[in-house]
């Protein structure tokens, strides 16, 4: 049996660590709020700008995840694994690189319309080099995730997973992201499918 051991949530310009709100900037501009965010937490990491708002909104989530508890320090690099889905892939993205096509094509948005460049930026930023994988379904499948997440924990040398959903399109944005260990740790809930469905609908 695995454990959730914490979990972050991203909605309606509202960061979230558990039951615990870290950033609340009411905004009808999803890149004014990332921008607030990441100076309201006290980030610094300049290549977090040129970042586009899927990778902002992964990293912003992992950061707060992972502030006082490290579990590549805990498990080692090879030993955390990242599983991440969506329902909207890199369109977000898509679109902008597409508008830029018109004049000149931007290279620096063609590097992020691939959905997994999130889970790149997220291991550089933590030495992460375990199992990873990127899943597009047209809701959250808190099933697929759950087993999936369960599969990597028995058959691979994983000792914690960071799984989660993670979406933007305009300023629609919605992540839920979570921390699942072999471990149990205070106040955890067993990996369940039943158990993310709460935690993501709050």
């Amino acid at each position: 049996m695995n454990f959730i051991t914490r979990y972050c949530r991203i909605k309606d310009y509202k960061i979230v660590l558990g039951d615990q709100i870290l950033y609340d900037q009411p905004s009808s501009d999803i890149d004014a709020f990332l921008n607030g965010a990441i100076k309201g937490l006290s980030v610094s990491y300049p290549k977090f700008y040129k970042m586009d708002r899927l990778s902002k909104l992964g990293f912003l989530a992992a950061e707060i995840l992972m502030r006082e508890y490290n579990p590549v320090a805990k498990y080692g690099p090879q030993g955390v694994s990242i599983i991440l889905a969506n329902a909207h892939a890199s369109l977000d993205t898509d679109i902008k690189y597409f508008e830029t096509t018109r004049t000149i094509a931007s290279p620096a948005l063609f590097v992020y319309t691939l959905t997994n460049i999130v889970i790149g930026e997220i291991c550089i930023r933590h030495g992460i080099k375990g199992e990873n994988a990127f899943f597009v379904s047209n809701r959250f499948d808190a099933e697929l995730l759950a087993n999936y997440v369960d599969s990597i924990m028995i058959t691979q040398k994983t000792f914690a997973c960071i799984a989660g959903w993670v979406d933007v399109l305009g300023n629609d944005h919605d992540v839920f992201l979570y921390l699942a260990e072999k471990t149990r740790e205070t106040q955890s809930s067993e990996h369940t499918s039943d158990h993310l469905n709460e935690l993501y609908l709050g």
